[in-house]
């Protein structure tokens, strides 16, 4: 059975991160390194971090602390310490069913191109541009993630192939830095997404602009500008791609504002 190491970075999730760890511990999958990240967190994270471990001595849960740097910054310093052939990302206020791992590996090895598979989430469907096949795979290009990014952090695994190809997140980047790492690991990797939802995001609640660092759409869009404006200086894409998709991200911000007006 291959290991997996589970990287979870955490900042002010007191009230969150013990079911993050348990939902790990109770995988139907059992080759587990979990790393831990405090991100310089100012509450009671730490004190029931330590905790959950004295509590659970038989898991191997290596904890690190930093000062606060951002989520990015805290799956680097997971990425640097994962020593298992495959790794999976877990925010701390994110929950993994417990078939999750498991679902995942099987098709990692009945699929050996697969380099990073992601899953749905909160019981949704994969939305165009992606087409699911029979297997329930969805191929994940580097122009389908510039239209939607479907690749959830907490939903995925990866191969070590991807950071060793890709090098690791954006430090800077605090908003869309997922999508950025998956935009760059698409030109060398490659990604799909299963259409079974096995995790549990953000408490079920719609996670795009209501909880998470995702509630603030302006910043998500600078985010994403933030993407794009690295894409075609790599030249990955040309000015008309850039100036179309700079006026479908505009588009979709005037619509999750609207959007996020109304439910208020």
């Amino acid at each position: 059975m291959e290991k997996i190491s589970v990287i979870i970075p955490v900042y002010n999730a007191e009230s969150t991160v013990k079911i993050a760890l348990d939902s790990v511990k109770n995988q139907t999958y059992g080759a587990f390194e979990i790393i831990v990240i405090n991100d310089g967190s100012t509450d009671g994270s730490e004190s029931m971090i330590l905790n959950y471990i004295k509590e659970n001595p038989t898991l191997n849960i290596l904890y690190i602390k930093q000062e606060n740097g951002g989520v990015s910054s805290a799956r680097n310093a997971g990425l640097r310490a994962a020593s298992a052939p495959y790794i999976a990302l877990l925010d701390a206020d994110d929950e993994w069913l417990p078939q999750k791992t498991a679902r995942q590996m099987e098709v990692f090895m009945k699929n050996p191109l697969v380099d990073l598979l992601g899953t749905a989430r909160n019981g949704n469907k994969i939305l165009w541009p992606y087409f699911v096949k029979e297997d329930r795979l969805a191929a994940v290009t580097f122009r389908k993630l510039l239209i939607r990014n479907e690749l959830q952090p907490s939903t995925v695994i990866f191969r070590r192939k991807i950071p060793v190809n890709t090098g690791y997140f954006d430090d800077n980047q605090r908003y869309a830095e997922d999508m950025n790492y998956w935009l760059r690991a698409s030109e060398k990797s490659s990604l799909y997404i299963l259409e079974n939802s096995l995790i549990v995001a953000g408490g079920g609640k719609r996670s795009f602009g209501v909880s998470g660092l995702s509630s603030n759409l302006w910043a998500m869009h600078r985010g994403f500008v933030k993407n794009l404006n690295e894409m075609f200086q790599t030249k990955r894409i040309n000015f008309f791609e850039y100036k179309m998709l700079l006026l479908l991200y505009k588009l979709k911000l005037f619509f999750l504002l609207l959007r996020k007006k109304l439910s208020a």
